[in-house]
């Protein structure tokens, strides 16, 4: 059993409905959380009571490497990264224009995984320690099952599961856990904030707090993977 109290973690994309709630369950586990926020209007957002409130643009190779170096200097330790943040749109692939695809992409893999690449070394330094560190994706279902209507998302969610499954293997000798997580649709509000499109009818979701207290149980429990049926 992994135990949060003391640990400090990074969750990205902390100004959202999944963000909020995994500062709000893992601080009262004892964690200490250092939450990002996209940009300064949407930093209104963050907890007051954040360990530190951060920007990182996802989009930006500059602003990723700004925060990482900032967090690779620090003393303190990083034992922990979610991913929480992520941009959805719904059309044909037809309709769905390329700045729409590239922007998704940016957002839900590249500039994801270039954070955690770069902070590699501060999850190596934690697991030295004994702090059991590791690294939380949210895929979501649709990397298990891609939705017409939904190609390019999709495909995002699909790139950041197949790099997490590799990944996980990878950082396993050196002591790092990565979880990939793949709730099925969940009553974020996300759906209702495309960057692009109309969200279809997907019924009723499951609720923000219950997905992420199942999340950070299977972290707790040692869980290599979290695939829809594990919600």
């Amino acid at each position: 059993m992994s135990e949060l109290s003391g640990k400090n973690i990074l969750v990205v994309g902390a100004n959202g409905a999944f963000g909020n709630e995994f500062c709000t369950q893992l601080m009262s586990a004892g964690a200490q959380v250092f939450g990002t926020a996209s940009s300064n209007e949407s930093a209104v957002r963050l907890r007051a009571n954040l360990a530190l409130r951060l920007i990182v643009d996802l989009t930006s190779t500059a602003s990723i490497k700004a925060l990482t170096d900032y967090l690779a200097a620090s003393p303190d330790s990083l034992d922990g990264i979610v991913l929480a943040s992520g941009l959805v749109a719904f059309g044909s692939i037809a309709e769905t224009a390329a700045e729409i695809v590239a922007r998704l992409t940016a957002v839900n893999f590249t500039g994801q995984v270039q954070l955690v690449a770069a902070l590699i070394a501060k999850l190596e330094a934690s697991a030295a320690s004994g702090r059991e560190p590791f690294v939380l994706s949210l895929s979501g279902v649709v990397a298990e099952n891609p939705m017409a209507g939904l190609a390019a998302y999709s495909a995002s969610k699909s790139a950041l599961f197949g790099y997490a499954q590799a990944a996980a293997k990878e950082l396993r000798k050196s002591g790092i856990q990565w979880v990939d997580a793949r709730p099925g649709h969940t009553e974020s509000g996300l759906a209702g904030r495309a960057i692009f499109g109309t969200a279809p009818n997907f019924g009723v979701g499951m609720p923000v707090p219950q997905v992420v207290a199942r999340m950070i149980a299977g972290i707790q429990a040692g869980e290599k993977d979290l695939p829809s049926s594990a919600f």
